[in-house]
């Protein structure tokens, strides 16, 4: 160390040149094509040509040695590891500047690629042979002979040369393939220094881009407002080279290439994705699962939701008349002593959680919570009427649309008295109506289709109790016959603006909410953990007592063995006299034990006082998840839908062709200020002119790259 230097702290001296990089109040670097240079108080001090290796890393290491830098400056100033410095450093106290010649890497020796070698693998392969019979006949190892091939411009090689810092992106007039994206080591430094709060997109232009296509779902993606909703809710003030919007995209563009989870990263090329997220390749799977726990901690997924409803709401406003409102059930089979719920579509009880949604007129998700454990549908279509009330204002009337399990007259009554319309079954017993009754009833739906039911209708009046007062509620039922089965639908709904077609379409409509979970569960992974972080459960929460059903259990055996008794009392009591009744006493005084202890058994006791390790999961990173799934769902269904004009089978293949499209190679290609994206021809003429036609929709919408100012363009090749 040669000691610290006073340096001066007036304004007498030169401001360093325009362009250079600010390592502290007195000291700058300026690099250039043409070289560098370390300016002092706006003097030159160091400088160096632009191939002068052992210059540059001795003028980093002087400022660190005379005092007018620290390290960590010096460090993100030459956007180098902190690390390299300190090699640097020990280097120059051994053996002074010789100790900054770059050691060669590799081989020792002379090259195994002799001029005559290389002319024979270039013979060779102009002759058709593979790069392993090419080894084989030179008696070279397999990556010496693609080293050879390198030189000899194979088209078999990558066509980036080595050691450049930027791709080529152009032979000719042609765009190179696979072009890799240029290293963002430098942004990597200022992010892990502080200086960096998340890394801009940079767009890696070339041809047959793998899984390019992916960017067709940008534009719906943004109207969803998912990016926009991540940055202003978590609004985090850390430095990172990956920004939330980078992590969102990530999982987005998993999604659609076939990864449910993020740990499918580990299946995808990091560089392929990173293309489309506009870095040199993306997140690791630690680093995504660090990243969203720190978004979790958080605990703002319900203002995530909220946000993404409003915006939901103002995009699709005319689905937005009709909700349904239903629970999913995800199985738990881990060895935490969570709380049971019954899984109808295995159809048994076992460890689950609950989350209630809602979901628009076309089934695409608008809200979601986790429900509290036992409860039921009823009690939490109470609070759907709150959050959607919240989302339409005091004046708007919706319908809300369930299931039988949230039959309750009491609530029809007070729905209609919040101004609400619903709409659900009747609950059994059912009273059948007159085969006589019904005819032929008919409506276009919204897809075009023609709907036919046989249909019978009239008013119908309900009771139920509110305190100790019997009411009435009069609402409208429709009921429709299959003919087939001779099954009758029995509908019940507050709206009389409706034909009784269209009420029996949108009741049956609701097939929409449940094929939304199932597209959800088996492609987006709508079940996964995401997160094993558990919480204690609420321990004071009341739960039904199974002692009390073992109680009343033993009371029913109590009273059939009551019966039993008298029923061969005559007859023992002829054959034994007055001993016969004792049977029957015995069995009586059972009885009244088994009810004095039904009696004293509590119905309901609080859950801690029988699974005091009661957990559940915390699920606020798998909320967040289910944000990004429930948003490209929707993303890609205003895909789906956009096919319908130009796809004549469009009902039965729209989202499988939409998965082709997404996951086919595809040319990226900046012009001015647009972004072409050219995705190659798909398996057939006819989906190709629909992926075609729908690039014409989405061009009109002047959709901007996230995080740019490129507008998105779009189309097919030969289309």
């Amino acid at each position: 160390m040669l000691g610290w230097v006073l340096w001066p702290t007036d304004d007498r001296f030169p401001s360093p040149p325009a362009g250079a990089i600010v390592v502290n109040d007195g000291v700058s670097l300026l690099e250039t094509d043409e070289g560098g240079a370390v300016f002092l108080f706006g003097m030159a001090s160091w400088c160096f040509e632009p191939d002068d290796v052992v210059g540059r890393r001795l003028a980093a290491v002087q400022l660190v040695e005379t005092g007018a830098a620290n390290p960590t400056e010096v460090a993100a100033a030459f956007a180098i590891e902190f690390e390299t410095l300190r090699r640097w450093r020990h280097r120059w106290r051994e053996a002074g500047v010789t100790g900054f010649s770059p050691k060669r890497s590799g081989p020792k020796g002379p090259s195994k690629l002799s001029e005559e070698v290389v002319a024979e693998i270039a013979r060779l392969d102009a002759d058709g042979l593979g790069l392993r019979a090419i080894a084989r006949t030179v008696g070279l190892d397999p990556s010496t002979v693609r080293r050879g091939l390198n030189g000899t411009g194979s088209s078999r090689t990558s066509s980036t040369p080595a050691g450049a810092s930027v791709p080529v992106v152009r032979q000719g007039d042609e765009l190179v393939p696979l072009t890799k994206p240029a290293p963002r080591q430098a942004d990597r430094v200022l992010a892990r220094w502080g200086l960096l709060r998340g890394a801009q997109p940079m767009i890696c232009v070339g041809s047959d881009q793998p899984n390019a296509g992916a960017l067709l779902v940008v534009p719906t993606l943004v109207s969803t407002g998912l990016l926009d909703g991540f940055e202003e809710v978590f609004d985090l003030d850390r430095a990172a080279f990956y920004s939330v919007r980078a992590l969102v995209l990530t999982f987005v563009f998993c999604l659609v290439l076939g990864e449910a989870r993020v740990e499918g990263l580990t299946r995808i090329d990091p560089v392929d994705l990173g293309r489309l997220i506009g870095l040199d390749r993306a997140p690791e799977v630690k680093s995504m699962r660090r990243r969203m726990d720190e978004l979790a901690a958080l605990d703002k997924s319900d203002e995530l939701f909220a946000r993404l409803a409003k915006t939901h709401l103002d995009v699709a406003h005319d689905a937005c008349g009709l909700f349904y409102v239903d629970g999913h059930v995800r199985a738990y089979y881990g060895a935490a002593n969570l709380s049971k719920a019954h899984i109808a579509r295995v159809r048994i009880a076992g460890p689950a959680e609950l989350d209630t949604w809602i979901c628009d007129a076309n089934g695409e998700g608008v809200l979601c919570w986790t429900t509290t454990p036992g409860a039921s549908l009823v009690g939490e279509l109470e609070r759907a009427t709150t959050e959607i009330r919240g989302l339409l204002g005091p004046h708007a009337r919706p319908t809300i649309v369930f299931d039988r399990g949230g039959y309750s007259p009491r609530l029809f009554a007070e729905l209609d008295e919040a101004g609400f319309d619903m709409l659900t079954y009747n609950k059994a017993p059912i009273t059948p109506e007159e085969q006589d009754a019904f005819t032929i009833h008919e409506m276009t739906d919204d897809l075009g289709r023609l709907q036919r039911y046989e249909l019978a209708e009239h008013m119908i009046e309900l009771t139920y109790k509110r305190g100790k007062v019997e009411r009435t509620f009069t609402c409208r039922q429709v009921t429709r016959l299959d003919r087939k089965s001779s099954h009758q639908s029995q509908i019940l709904t507050t709206r009389r603006d409706l034909s009784a077609a269209e009420v029996a379409y949108a009741m049956f409509s609701r097939w929409r909410q449940e094929n939304f979970f199932r597209y959800l569960r088996l492609n987006y992974g709508l079940d996964a953990m995401d997160s094993y972080a558990k919480k204690p459960d609420d321990l004071d929460r009341n739960i039904p007592n199974p002692a009390k059903r073992a109680a009343a259990a033993t009371v029913r055996n109590a009273k059939r063995a009551v019966r039993d008794a008298e029923a061969v009392v005559t007859r023992v009591t002829l054959e034994q006299g007055s001993s016969g009744l004792r049977g029957l006493d015995h069995a009586d005084d059972e009885l009244e034990v088994a009810i004095a202890t039904r009696r004293a058994t509590p119905t309901r006791v609080t859950l801690g006082t029988l699974h005091p390790d009661a957990e559940r999961l915390d699920g606020e990173r798998k909320r967040l998840h289910d944000a990004i799934r429930m948003a490209t769902y929707n993303a890609t269904s205003s895909l789906a839908r956009l096919m319908h004009p130009h796809y004549r089978r469009a009902e039965d293949e729209a989202r499988m062709v939409i998965r082709e499209a997404l996951t086919s190679p595809a040319d990226l290609e900046v012009v001015g200020d647009e972004l072409h994206v050219r995705i190659n021809p798909l398996s057939a003429p006819r989906r190709s002119r629909a992926i075609a036609g729908i690039c014409a929709e989405l061009n009109a919408t002047e959709t901007l790259y996230p995080g740019t100012n490129l507008r998105l363009v779009y189309s097919v090749k030969g289309f």
